[in-house]
């Protein structure tokens, strides 16, 4: 089973990091939420504290969107859930939105950063904004691998790009964030085991492939709130067009100004409010 942080006592919340990220990513909002909610917070498969050596070496579909989702369900039925409120970004936004999608009964409500739908995917492909993601196909080289797994020198200077890149309010800059951080991705194997979510095809520009002249993915039905940081290179403000689509139940889109892409990390009291509205 995934590890996990638990704290405080009500309505269970199940917190999902992103990438370049782990559960470290709601340290912030842990204290914020633990007097109103039963806050949990994992290390989805292959990162921080649910990495294991050799994880490196298994098939990417291990660590993929379907994957990490029934790993949450399989610590929500550890903890005796019968339903949660998801709150995700980047890799925790989809998972949670594929959670919601495909198993609504465990799912009580949504609280999604910057997130991925069949619009903002889309867009991944259109000729103006193609290059932001360029990190998603260096990621299916064995390169990758190879110029950074295991040097704690490499990973900090490739991960430190997208925290100062994609992180508007100084996260690279913040005290011991990226040093702990940088410790549990230098470790050898897990590095190539964070990659795995991307070489499983679960990520933004692979789920946009594939979505070509297929049918539509069925929306999202449980209550949704969206919280959208507006300085985001990543996923820019008209990226979430569409989330009338994409979410049936929107309970609001909140723009957040001089907010970028870690909205856990950079706005951590806008999200334990909307997640309050939502208990």
């Amino acid at each position: 089973m995934i590890a996990y942080a638990h704290e405080g006592h009500g309505v269970p919340v199940v917190c999902l990091h992103g990438w370049p990220g782990a559960a470290s990513d709601y340290r912030a909002l842990l204290p914020l939420l633990e007097r109103d909610a039963q806050v949990v917070v994992p290390d989805l498969r292959g990162f921080g504290a649910s990495f294991s050596a050799g994880d490196e070496q298994r098939p990417p579909s291990d660590f993929g969107r379907d994957a990490q989702g029934a790993a949450v369900l399989e610590l929500m039925d550890h903890l005796g859930f019968d339903d949660a409120v998801l709150v995700g970004y980047d890799v925790g936004s989809t998972t949670a939105s594929h959670l919601a999608r495909t198993r609504p009964e465990r799912v009580r409500a949504l609280v999604l950063g910057n997130a991925v739908h069949p619009g903002s995917a889309g867009a991944a492909l259109d000729d103006d904004h193609r290059a932001e993601f360029w990190y998603q196909d260096f990621h299916q080289l064995a390169l990758a691998s190879s110029l950074i797994d295991g040097s704690a020198d490499a990973v900090r200077t490739y991960l430190e790009h997208f925290w100062s890149r994609w992180g508007h309010r100084g996260i690279a800059a913040e005290d011991g964030v990226t040093d702990d951080l940088v410790a549990a991705y230098a470790r050898p194997g897990a590095f190539t085991a964070s990659l795995n979510w991307y070489r499983s095809g679960s990520a933004t520009v692979a789920i946009a492939l594939a979505a070509r002249g297929a049918d539509p993915a069925p929306p999202v039905t449980v209550p949704t709130t969206v919280l959208w940081g507006d300085r985001d290179p990543l996923f820019p403000p008209r990226l979430a067009e569409g989330l009338e689509q994409a979410f049936t139940d929107l309970r609001g889109v909140h723009h957040l100004e001089d907010v970028g892409h870690f909205v856990p990390l950079e706005a951590a009291n806008e999200v334990a409010a909307a997640v309050r509205a939502l208990l």
